[in-house]
């Protein structure tokens, strides 16, 4: 069903066609239309997390001062203006509100018509509320930051039936140094205010800020490289310099990486690098020197522990000769590596596709994607099948509870649910 049609067409009918898929939906019963995939995807989540979809869940709201302290310490500040400039003069005069919340889903801005802003009161949509989406449903702020992409929720899309007034449109925005997640910018109102063109207004705005962020980030590597130039220039061997998240400002005495991999937690110190090997890091204005080690390093004797316990913090953890280092993981690159754990023999572009999305075509995102995997684990992974390399013992911490879903959609076979090490499948 096109809804977005249907409803620019006829916004009450959609309205009433979409309540009565939702109720049937609820119920078990046979649906007279399927629900859009991205709606139908996350009730079933709602479903499995034990939503109640007829009466709304409110958190408590966050106090003022910690609501200040997430806005100082967000990189979303450093777009507000953007973000302001982009919607805030359409949205009031369509009778929207622009809704700002950072990666946890709390709402940290909001903007735009006061008569609107009264009406998201009354939904618990209020600075300081929690929108993730296990907590109040499917809506424009969770659901986009589940999804990793735009998404509209219009009328009884929403499971919860009190927000079945309610349109919304949100769309997801990444630090751009290193793809995560940090917040999501939603356009809400009343149903009458539901036009078909603003998912693509949103998210048009949202890519925009993140075009901004990119600015800043090539800004401060040019001041880092100023620092770093006559750094470099009193060293011999293999060294660079590299900002907080390891992209490369300059390089000395080996091939330029754009990116290096780094620990989650970096201190100063001997460290053992996926690239490099045994290195020492010493701290510099904005950024770390690197210095790779005289001495060969073997890629021997080296453990990965992918923890997938919990679903917002699973991890994947690297221990070597010179110490180890832990990273947390975006949900797919979760699941491309516990697919490659389960099947250590290699999996194809194509494989991997099929896993993740049911379609093996989908290549050129799987390869995107273990692309951004390789920055970190480096030669940890080979490829041409994709696989962890035969020297490392890698083992998978499961989560306890039977239902847990590792990989959504996947074909993949589920190991037992305990600790222990993966061997070829």
């Amino acid at each position: 069903m096109d809804v977005t049609h249907l409803a620019a067409v006829d916004t009450a009918r959609a309205a009433r066609v979409l309540d009565e898929v939702r109720s049937a939906a609820l119920s078990g019963q046979r649906l007279p239309v399927a629900p859009r995939p991205v709606i139908g995807q996350s009730w079933e989540r709602m479903l499995r997390s034990g939503v109640d979809p007829d009466h709304d869940f409110r958190s408590g709201l966050l106090s003022r001062e910690e609501v200040q302290r997430r806005r100082e310490a967000s990189t979303l500040r450093h777009v507000l203006p953007v973000l302001r400039e982009g919607l805030l003069s359409v949205a009031d005069v369509a009778h929207h509100i622009m809704v700002v919340a950072d990666e946890e889903g709390r709402v940290l801005w909001r903007e735009g018509s006061a008569p609107v802003l009264r009406k998201a009161d009354g939904l618990g949509f209020e600075i300081g509320a929690d929108w993730r989406e296990d907590v109040v449903g499917t809506n424009g702020v969770g659901t986009p930051a589940v999804t990793g992409r735009p998404v509209q929720v219009f009328a009884s899309e929403h499971f919860v039936r009190s927000h079945a007034a309610w349109t919304c449109a949100g769309a997801p925005i990444t630090d751009p140094r290193d793809g995560r997640l940090i917040g999501v910018v939603d356009v809400s109102g009343p149903l009458e205010t539901m036009h078909p063109a603003t998912l693509a207004w949103v998210d048009s705005v949202a890519k925009l800020a993140e075009a901004r962020l990119r600015e800043r980030h090539v800004r401060s590597l040019e001041r880092l490289r100023a620092v770093a130039a006559p750094v470099l220039a009193r060293l011999d061997g293999r060294a660079l310099v590299v900002d907080r998240h390891g992209w490369t400002a300059a390089v000395t005495g080996m091939p330029y990486t754009e990116r290096l991999a780094l620990p989650t937690s970096v201190s100063a110190g001997m460290r053992w690098l996926p690239a490099l090997g045994r290195c020492s890091l010493e701290p510099l204005a904005g950024g770390w020197l690197v210095r790779a080690a005289d001495e060969p390093v073997t890629r021997a004797a080296v453990r990965i522990v992918l923890d997938l316990r919990e679903p917002r913090r699973r991890s994947v953890e690297v221990s070597g000769q010179a110490g180890s280092w832990t990273r947390e993981l975006s949900p797919r690159h979760a699941g491309l590596l516990y697919l490659l754990a389960v099947h250590r023999a290699g999996r194809s572009a194509a494989d991997l596709a099929r896993d993740v999305f049911g379609d093996p075509a989908r290549t050129v995102t799987v390869r995107a994607e273990m692309s951004r995997v390789r920055r970190y684990l480096g030669s940890l992974l080979d490829h041409r099948p994709y696989r962890f390399t035969e020297s490392a013992e890698v083992e998978i911490l499961l989560p306890d509870h039977p239902d847990a879903e590792l990989l959504p959609r996947s074909t993949a076979p589920v190991p037992g649910r305990r600790r222990r090490p993966v061997r070829d499948a």
